[in-house]
């Protein structure tokens, strides 16, 4: 059993850029616990003998990221049923036993984010649809995310449609997938759209889409956060829509992590988000 001050990690490759240490760094201030959240740069190669020495390392569990979700998927001893749909972890907790236990709350992060930025009553939008773009991860995770919240109809778009309908297959009977071609018709009935994918983050190509079917009470959220402001939400803005960006999310999921490694739950307060907004912006 783990003694000591409590230690958690996020580990990735490259891991650097994560600014996980800062989120869980203002909580342990916060909460004026005498404990560590560490970067962790672990290869491909490594990382399943850095998972077997897990339980003998002094951690109480860590954040994964890329490119190391779907190996701590297959590593862990055991999972979430919401991991184990996902196909991908980005919490795991060593359990007293000494058993690694993974989860995946980026899908209870973005909705949560969502509750947070346009009140609980965002599922039942355009009659409870909402259109996601993309078919990577996020998307999958998303998916189960809307899926889990009562979304009555979930439309997977992406440029290769057999990914689309992969993903799609997540949640049966409610999820389908669409061509991208189709998208200004389901635009036309969406109460929420989603762009899961990279493109309109910084060093990435903006994401070409045409908002003007939307109806006018729908929202638009991206999981983009560098920048803030994408062009898809400065043009969702600009027609007088909801916009959600993708910091909240980041916020979000970090929070069950937290509470598992460290104990008390966090809130995320508008001096968290304003921290994070600064060290984006150097």
């Amino acid at each position: 059993m783990t003694t000591g001050a409590p230690r958690a990690f996020v580990v990735g490759h490259p891991i650097a850029h994560s600014r996980s240490p800062l989120i869980h760094g203002h909580w342990l201030a916060e909460h004026g616990i005498d404990g560590s959240y560490e970067r962790l740069d672990v290869t491909p190669e490594a990382f399943p003998d850095f998972i077997r020495a897990l339980p003998d390392s002094g951690f109480r569990g860590g954040n994964v990221t890329i490119p190391h979700k779907e190996a701590a998927c297959a590593l862990a001893d055991t999972l979430t049923p919401r991991a184990q749909k996902i196909g991908a972890v980005n919490t795991l907790v060593v359990g007293p036993d000494g058993r690694i236990r993974g989860d995946n709350t980026d899908a209870p992060g973005f909705c949560a984010h969502l509750d947070h930025s346009l009140g609980a009553d965002w599922p039942a939008r355009g009659n409870g649809t909402a259109v996601v773009l993309g078919a990577g991860g996020a998307a999958r995770a998303i998916v189960v995310g809307l899926a889990e919240r009562g979304m009555r109809r979930i439309r997977v778009a992406n440029r290769t449609l057999a990914r689309a309908e992969a993903v799609a297959a997540l949640a049966p009977g409610i999820a389908d997938a669409l061509a991208w071609g189709d998208l200004p018709a389901a635009l036309a009935e969406a109460g929420l759209v989603v762009n899961t994918t990279a493109l309109g983050m910084k060093g990435q190509p903006p994401l070409a889409l045409d908002l003007a079917p939307l109806p006018s009470g729908a929202a638009v959220a991206d999981i983009v956060y560098a920048p803030l402001e994408t062009d898809l939400l400065a043009a969702a803005r600009r027609r007088r829509l909801d916009a959600v960006d993708g910091l909240g999310m980041l916020l979000h999921q970090a929070v069950p992590g937290f509470e598992a490694w460290f104990g008390p739950r966090p809130t995320v307060t508008p001096a968290l988000r304003d921290r994070i907004v600064a060290d984006l912006a150097r």
